[in-house]
């Protein structure tokens, strides 16, 4: 018999294993290398160059003069960038903002995930409840149609009563039909999400803990969102943007040094010696640019739009997430109310339905007054299963829009993945070019 699987379990799947989680991983992984590329600018440069051949020369000016040679040249080049009008300060402050803008998308793509399979998981419960309820109103409507059967076979009722009872029985077959399509749906997406086949879902026992009220879960959702957070960030690359692209208007300095071998290589001529030279330099050298066609103004000018851009979208995303966080709110409880309101209904339904019937045997009750008590008893019952779903997948909403539903905010026993881990080992990096495709999975 398979082990029912709680939505924990099928959340710290989804974590280990989701493929759209892993690939915003990677892709952090590769924002990384932004701050070395820009730290890379501080470093020196260093190249070697060389060449050789064959070389005749010869001339009647002089009696006799003939000459092959090898010109054999080798050097060695370094320069060391000083200051770059302070273009590798602000680029590497652009470069550390975009990793911590994409660490914060990284939070928001597993809360996606954590939601996605929260529904899918909830989605399963509830349709597996209907389709459940509604084989058992099969039954009792069989039931009914048979013993309506019976009694029109007496003359107790109509050929009517017949027919109402085979109406309700037709549109119970459809209604579990419909249900079980559903919950093939909800199937798939539970696999699509989770990486295997749902086994024994049902409803879980609690709910992650929430904010107390409205207003505190919006000013949670405005600081921690982490929309917000990606945006905050990419607000500070957009500033280090700018003085990036006023750099190129200002001095720059370096250091270069320089050596030099020239070896002539003579193998014939009147001395029959190899000439030879070396060639020592050092410069230091500075470029004051003046004007540069306007180029560098106009991108100066289009970092700041770019800028106020960024501003704008932080304002935004913070009334998104304040916006998603209030309606959570109000969609939770509603939900809560709506499962003490058809819990009362299920249990009045009930009594009422029980009484109906035994009229119906004295005759005080039409058959078509039971199959509506029924109907009303079935509603009843799946309402109350659509109330707690709708109640667990608002709580994982508003869970999200505060920037909470993660592994560590949910305390789920997972490897909690480590973004700081890939960071710090390549940030200091000089030369290498190998990379591990699930480096830093399951570390912590």
């Amino acid at each position: 018999m398979a082990v029912a699987e709680t939505l924990e379990q099928a959340l710290s799947a989804a974590y280990a294993a989701n493929p759209s989680l892993q690939a915003e991983r990677a892709k952090l992984r590769a924002q990384d290398e932004l701050v070395p590329q820009a730290l890379s600018n501080w470093h020196p440069s260093v190249s070697l160059s060389g060449s050789a051949g064959k070389q005749y020369e010869s001339s009647n000016s002089i009696a006799n003069y003939n000459q092959n040679t090898t010109p054999t040249t080798m050097g060695a080049t370094i320069t060391q960038p000083l200051y770059r009008g302070g273009q590798t300060t602000a680029q590497t402050a652009q470069a550390v903002a975009q990793v911590q803008a994409e660490r914060a998308q990284l939070v928001a793509a597993e809360q996606t995930v954590f939601l996605n399979v929260a529904t899918a998981y909830m989605d399963i419960v509830q349709y597996q409840a209907v389709v459940e309820l509604n084989k058992n109103n099969e039954q009792v409507l069989q039931r009914q149609l048979d013993a309506t059967n019976d009694r029109f076979r007496v003359g107790e009722v109509t050929r009517t009563d017949v027919a109402q009872a085979e109406s309700r029985l037709s549109g119970a077959h459809a209604d579990r039909i419909s249900a079980e399509g559903n919950l093939q749906t909800a199937r798939a997406n539970y696999i699509n999400y989770v990486g295997h086949e749902p086994q024994g879902l049902a409803l879980p026992s609690r709910l992650p803990d929430v904010p107390g009220s409205a207003d505190q879960a919006k000013q949670i959702a405005a600081q921690s969102n982490p929309q917000v957070v990606a945006q905050q960030f990419s607000y500070k690359a957009a500033q280090a943007g700018v003085d990036l692209a006023f750099g190129k208007l200002l001095p720059q300095l370096s250091l270069n040094g320089s050596y030099a071998k020239d070896m002539g290589g003579a193998s014939s001529g009147s001395s029959g010696e190899t000439a030879s030279s070396r060639t020592y330099a050092a410069t230091l050298n500075l470029t004051v640019p003046v004007y540069q066609q306007g180029a560098e103004y106009s991108a100066v000018r289009q970092q700041k739009h770019l800028a106020g851009q960024a501003q704008i979208q932080l304002d935004q995303a913070r009334r998104d997430a304040v916006d998603t966080a209030s309606r959570s709110w109000d969609s939770l409880q509603t939900a809560r109310a709506r499962i003490v309101s058809y819990t009362d209904q299920i249990k009045a339904a009930d009594v009422a339905l029980e009484g109906v019937r035994k009229e119906s045997q004295v005759g005080s009750r039409t058959v078509l007054d039971v199959l509506n008590q029924e109907q009303e008893a079935l509603q009843a019952r799946v309402n109350l299963v659509q109330a707690q779903h709708d109640e667990a997948v608002a709580n994982y909403t508003l869970k999200s829009a505060i920037g909470q539903l993660t592994a560590q905010g949910l305390g789920l026993q997972v490897d909690v993945y480590n973004p700081a881990k890939h960071y710090d080992e390549v940030r200091s990096k000089w030369i290498g070019t190998g990379v591990s495709p699930n480096y830093g999975e399951g570390q912590k």
